[in-house]
């Protein structure tokens, strides 16, 4: 087995702080003491030592032969409670006709919108760009582990979920919608105000205008980005698609990337999430096909997960011998699963 997935700890420091360039957000900014805080936020998520609607989440993908991190993500509990709310600009549309004129616009208008009693969002997505092309299709099995572990742990989880997509972007990341609208409000750079915003996002609500912005007061460029996808995430927006998301109407108030939301019990990947007892060794006689396996514990590493051949049946599930012996399991054990496509 050369690739298996983890639950994040705080020596992972390095490795996720490498994995953060090629991200850069708010959810997983390069910068050390924030990457620092994250790790020892999920060691404390997984072994349940701070409150549910609190933790976060963090998987880490490793390439077992190289002793390299690949690729990252995680799960956010709850975004927007009391102390943190969830913020955001309502997408909607109004109509103008004057008869006098005989002219008649359609306006995208905008409207700073708050929840103290938010959804569970899905991020923090990286893969190594070097492996982007494997065989092994790595960057569904980061991106899957988050559905399989919210199916495996689903009352601490809200009911909506929420994917936050990343717009189009220049080439040194600056943000039109930002420049057309954020910088005129706070009087800060899209960096500043984004890596402000990984801690707490309060300003915006302090300093954002409260009333509706027409998108038409804006430049051509800042009204182009409100809603759109940048090409780095249009996969990530397929398979969102594919398994039960929409777009919210809902756009992130940086950089005017949509938001994607859909209800838990209705995402595909949750519902044929299994869990099963390891009935044994998978033979050449029993109908096989790929899955997400993982297996849990009480301390350290909290979790582990691998892609493996495994037939399931109404009472156990058989799995392939290197990845049995590769998670050391013995027949009776409890094992998460998700087929894979």
């Amino acid at each position: 087995m050369r690739y298996e997935i983890r639950a994040a700890g705080v020596s992972d420091e390095e490795q996720l702080l490498r994995l953060s360039r090629f991200l850069n957000t708010v959810n997983l900014p390069h910068d050390r003491q924030h990457v620092r805080r994250l790790l020892e936020h999920a060691a404390q998520s997984f072994s349940a030592e701070i409150k549910e609607r609190h933790r976060k989440y963090v998987f880490v993908l490793w390439d077992l032969e190289q002793g390299l991190a690949v690729g990252t993500s995680m799960i956010v509990a709850q975004l927007g409670r009391r102390d943190a709310p969830y913020i955001y600009l309502e997408v909607s549309s109004e109509e103008k006709y004057s008869n006098l004129l005989d002219k008649h616009f359609h306006h995208t208008v905008l409207r700073l919108g708050f929840s103290y009693d938010g959804p569970t969002e899905i991020g923090g997505l990286v893969v190594d760009p070097a492996y982007r092309g494997a065989s092994e299709r790595l960057g569904l099995l980061i991106s899957y582990v988050r559905f399989l572990y919210i199916a495996r742990h689903r009352p601490l989880f809200r009911n909506e979920l929420l994917a936050e997509l990343l717009p189009p972007l220049e080439p040194d990341g600056t943000s039109h919608l930002w420049e057309a609208l954020g910088r005129h409000f706070t009087d800060m750079s899209y960096a500043d105000a984004d890596v402000l915003s990984s801690e707490n996002k309060g300003f915006i609500r302090d300093l954002f205008p409260s009333g509706p912005i027409y998108a038409s007061l804006l430049s051509r460029d800042a009204q182009y980005v409100i809603g759109k996808v940048g090409a780095q995430t249009r996969g990530v927006e397929k398979m969102l698609r594919r398994v039960g998301f929409r777009y919210a109407e809902r756009i992130d108030p940086f950089d005017g990337g949509p938001h994607f939301v859909a209800d838990a019990d209705e995402v595909s990947l949750i519902r044929h999430t299994v869990t099963r007892t390891l009935s044994g060794e998978l033979d050449a006689s029993r109908a096989a096909r790929l899955a997400l396996v993982a297996r849990e514990f009480e301390g350290p590493p909290y979790f582990r997960a691998v892609a493996a051949q495994v037939e399931l049946t109404a009472s156990g599930v058989h799995v392939a011998r290197a990845a049995v012996q590769h998670l050391e399991l013995q027949n009776g054990d409890a094992l998460t699963v998700l087929p894979l496509p």
